[in-house]
């Protein structure tokens, strides 16, 4: 059973936020633990097992980001992160534009940031941030409205749509993260350094 048949909707990123709310509780109160203490071992087991799973769904729903991540998966035919055959690769465009923070990157890992260059980085990092905010964006907006009014004709074009956005905003937040991390361990450096 998919997240979206575990609160019986359809497979469409378009979701009323409230109505799974609803949902969610009325299901959440059916599997309850407390509800089954007198049950046998193995239904309470089970009782368990789709009281996870209530709670993962709805999780997973909620979020209209990781709604995309698990309607692709689930079109793909994998239900977890694992074990992909095909992990979303980032545009080549955008991974020839990076090429020049990850040079920087690693010289600033090599060696102390003078403030010129923490100055750039800083920089970089707040537009690569509004960029996988963009990104984000898209993937919440026109690209969802995009796939649930696909025919069957544009669903391919849709879907390589997601799959690229999905994959710029992972590639852009591991890049955010490395320069944060950079300009962390600069800023504690300077700090050890005075005391």
């Amino acid at each position: 059973m998919n997240f979206f048949e575990v609160f019986e909707l359809p497979r469409r990123l378009a979701v009323d936020g409230d109505e799974l709310q609803r949902r969610f509780y009325a299901l959440a109160r059916r599997t309850h633990p407390d509800f089954h203490q007198a049950a046998p071992p193995a239904e309470r087991a089970a009782v368990e097992e789709r009281a996870a799973l209530v709670n993962v769904a709805y999780r997973t729903l909620r979020d209209p980001i990781a709604r995309v991540d698990y309607l692709v998966r689930l079109e793909e035919g994998r239900t977890t992160k694992e074990g992909s055959e095909s992990r979303p690769k980032a545009p080549p465009a955008l991974l020839a534009e990076m090429f020049e923070i990850q040079e920087t990157l690693a010289e600033a890992k090599a060696g102390p940031l003078d403030p010129a260059g923490r100055a750039a980085l800083t920089e970089q990092r707040e537009a690569l941030l509004a960029r996988s905010a963009d990104a984000e964006a898209r993937l919440r907006g026109p690209l969802a409205a995009r796939w649930d009014a696909a025919s069957d004709a544009e669903r391919p074009a849709a879907f390589c749509a997601l799959k690229e956005a999905l994959a710029t905003r992972a590639y852009l937040r591991t890049v955010i993260a490395d320069l944060a991390e950079v300009l962390g361990e600069e800023e504690s450096g300077v700090a050890h350094h005075r005391h």
